[in-house]
């Protein structure tokens, strides 16, 4: 009996030790570490505007349309969303539709005629990023030949001259990840930032 009384004592002795050293220590240790070595990315990466406001992460897409859903001209255009209503990052999601699925081929059909027609080109100079959603349905970037289609709408829109909005776009590319991993990209709420600013 006293064995068992003392051997409940240690486990539970030791239980409030691990929770204590593992459960809060360990927990505030990497926050510490995290708010000293990486504050930015610790606390969500976010993006702030001219006024300082936060507009959003520099981590998770958002769309730059109107109240109908309709893109709005002057900004540049986000890659389709299939993350519940569309960039809800508390649903992050892709469609898990396969390439010979009906609604898939639908919808890219569907997303080329809209691109073709608000940035005057051809579907076959569409890349697929424009047309496809990412894995997570939060994708924040683009390719850069997606920005460049979006180009001479965007300078368009807001009466700048071309060359000024490509190179802006130009400057906003993020080379790949350790120089080999990936494309090189655009974030697209970055940009738009860019282009507010000026």
């Amino acid at each position: 009996m006293r064995t068992t009384l003392r051997t409940t004592g240690v486990a539970i002795r030791a239980m409030l030790v691990f929770t204590v050293v593992l459960g809060v220590g360990y927990m505030l240790l990497i926050t510490a570490i995290g708010q000293l070595a990486f504050p930015a990315q610790a606390n969500g990466s976010l993006i702030r505007s001219a006024d300082g406001d936060v507009v959003g992460s520099s981590l998770i897409g958002q769309s730059f349309t109107d109240a109908d859903g309709a893109p709005l001209a002057r900004y540049f255009q986000s890659r389709p969303s299939a993350a519940g209503d569309g960039y809800d990052a508390g649903a992050s999601s892709g469609s898990n539709y396969g390439p010979e699925n009906d609604d898939l081929i639908a919808a890219i059909g569907e997303r080329q005629a809209t691109i073709a027609d608000l940035d005057g080109v051809a579907a076959g100079e569409i890349p697929a990023d424009a047309v496809t959603a990412s894995g997570s349905g939060l994708d924040p970037d683009i390719s850069v030949a997606y920005a460049l289609v979006q180009v001479d709408r965007v300078a368009g829109a807001r009466g700048l001259d071309a060359a000024e909005v490509r190179d802006l776009m130009e400057r906003s590319i993020r080379p790949r990840d350790l120089g080999f991993v990936g494309e090189p990209r655009v974030n697209v709420l970055e940009l738009n930032l860019a282009l507010d600013a000026r």
